[in-house]
């Protein structure tokens, strides 16, 4: 593989932790996994996301398809560098993982608190509600642009083959960057 040529994320496990509310169980079923990537500049980036460890060899094998197809990505960080804030996250662009928090408007875990749920691109690829709201603000989804994801992605295809689901499927809202996937 290529030298990586812009280092975005360097952490270490207890860096990518460090602050989180999740009970220590929930905490020990999770690895920090380092991954290469093309960034919108056109450069070889690497980053890191903080996963369950059942599905590490997943992320790898998406990632390894993310770098052969060149699909762009901002930033894979862990949202501890964003003080656990999936708004800051998602201000920045950035794709994530693992964050211990409750479904928006609900108080009911997400399936990012348990490492299960990746999301890509969020100003590519934001939530459209019902109402016409979208998330984060100042988003638009086109389809054909770069870092974009849609049902025919590659990206999408290879998520869905592994067993996850893809938000831009679902039913009542369109959560376009988001996949998850059940165990």
């Amino acid at each position: 593989m290529n030298e990586i040529a812009v280092s975005d994320s360097a952490m270490t496990f207890r860096e990518a932790v460090s602050g989180c509310p999740a009970p220590e169980a929930v905490l020990a079923a999770l690895c920090l996994v380092n991954v290469s990537y093309y960034g919108f500049d056109g450069r070889l980036h690497g980053g890191q996301l903080l996963v369950h460890s059942s599905v590490e060899r997943d992320i790898h094998e998406i990632f390894s398809l993310i770098r052969e197809a060149r699909f762009p990505l901002r930033s894979v960080i862990p949202i501890a560098r964003y003080d656990w804030s999936d708004e800051a996250s998602m201000a920045a662009n950035n794709s994530s993982a693992f964050n211990y928090r409750f479904i928006a408007g609900t108080r009911r875990l997400s399936r990012h608190a348990s490492g299960l749920a990746v999301d890509f691109n969020p100003f590519q690829n934001p939530v459209v509600y019902e109402n016409g709201a979208i998330l984060p603000p100042g988003a638009l989804y086109r389809p054909e642009a770069p870092g974009a994801l849609t049902e025919s992605s590659p990206v999408v295809q290879a998520f869905l083959r592994l067993g996850w689901r893809w938000g831009g499927l679902f039913l009542h809202i369109r959560d376009y960057h988001h996949f998850e996937k059940q165990t």
